[in-house]
């Protein structure tokens, strides 16, 4: 198997732009298989000579591999952790950021080409964490990164730094796990149906063979909103919109097909719409999928027996208003873990999406745990 990646810069000058590897072929945990994956990813920072410095950082759900603005004027989702004299210091450290198997951002995926020239669309197999936890470790290989000083990820990227820590032990010094459980629940399982089922009852869904014709962009922003009440608390939504009418429309209209909005749907119908423009509805599908199969127990024995094997050193945290994975989930993992794991509370009226906007809120402690 051969495995290329584009060589490291030897400046900042690269910091933050995209790069590509091809990682081989894979065989998938569900029985599916991809012949000829490429990994997108981005850097920042210089690799030591001993490959002591590297920091993998993973990315949520929706989220891109630009954690940090770099070389470019595009802000980051991370930039106040990530950057020069930033908690993780891309002076001292080696960053990368890794777009999954399955997204859009560059790696393989759904609308990538299959063999026969065509889209993968419906072919696309299943992939599981642990697949793209497996894809990622052979661009470790690629770029001399026999162990890493830390992975750390929020959401479904904290779900995916635990599963390398958990499948590699021996590559993993340090572990943050921010916002996210050790599995997926049934609750959380159900919400993820739902999205993505309203991507699949799109009329132009086509079983997921919409590439070149009219995409199924009402069910993907359909799917948005629903994801998006979860990622923030009632009473987030409540002080910042209430029952307010959204301006010049009127929600008690006389007839119902001609009703306006209140404030908080013009709210959930716009994070639809962002997400249109920049995202394909069959990498949902995909990436969802992946997220809903998360669960470290899965033919290792019980959580505690699980992670038993894992030598990281860990960092967990949670976001106090979270609604989609409850602060109980961080302290379930918490205890299972090796040794005594505090856990870290972020306090944040948002809900779950203070994992990115507060996320300076863990900054001293991170430093102090693992980026001293």
């Amino acid at each position: 198997m051969t495995i290329t990646a584009t060589a490291l810069p030897k400046s900042g000058e690269e910091d933050g732009t995209v790069k590509y590897a091809g990682v081989g072929p894979l065989e998938l945990e569900a029985g599916g298989f991809l012949p000829d994956v490429v990994l997108a990813y981005e850097t920042w920072g210089q690799l030591n000579a001993d490959a002591s410095n590297a920091v993998l950082i993973q990315h949520a759900l929706t989220g891109s591999t630009h954690v940090a603005r770099g070389a470019t004027d595009e802000e980051g989702w991370w930039e106040q952790l990530v950057g020069p004299g930033a908690t993780i210091d891309t002076n001292k450290f080696f960053v990368i950021s890794i777009n999954i198997v399955g997204g859009c951002y560059g790696s393989t995926g759904p609308s990538s080409e299959a063999p026969d020239g065509r889209p993968w669309g419906s072919r696309f197999p299943l992939v599981t964490l642990r697949d793209s936890t497996e894809a990622e470790s052979r661009l470790a290989d690629a770029l001399g990164i026999e162990a890493w000083h830390a992975v750390l990820g929020g959401s479904m990227g904290g779900a995916r730094a635990l599963e390398w820590a958990v499948t590699f032990p021996d590559r993993v010094k340090r572990c943050a796990v921010i916002s996210v459980g050790a599995y997926s629940t049934a609750e959380q399982i159900a919400f993820a149906q739902a999205q993505t089922l309203a991507i699949k009852q799109d009329p132009n869904f086509n079983n997921g063979d919409y590439y070149g014709d009219t995409a199924p962009e009402h069910g993907l922003a359909l799917a948005r909103r629903i994801a998006h009440i979860t990622y923030r608390s009632a009473l987030e939504l409540d002080v910042r919109f209430g029952r307010q009418a959204q301006h010049q429309e009127t929600p008690l209209a006389a007839v119902l097909g001609e009703r306006g909005r209140y404030q908080v749907e013009s709210y959930l119908d716009h994070q639809g719409t962002k997400l249109v423009r920049r995202f394909d509805a069959n990498s949902y599908i995909a990436i969802t999928e992946a997220l809903m199969s998360h669960d470290v127990t899965r033919g290792r024995g019980s959580l505690e027996t699980a992670l038993s094997g894992a030598t990281a050193e860990f960092f967990v945290a949670a976001v106090d208003s979270d609604r989609l994975y409850f602060p109980a989930q961080s302290r379930e993992l918490a205890a299972a873990l090796p040794g005594e794991v505090p856990v870290h509370v972020i306090e944040a009226p948002i809900g779950h999406d203070g994992f990115l906007t507060e996320i300076g809120q863990l900054s001293e402690q991170l430093r102090e745990a693992f980026f001293a």
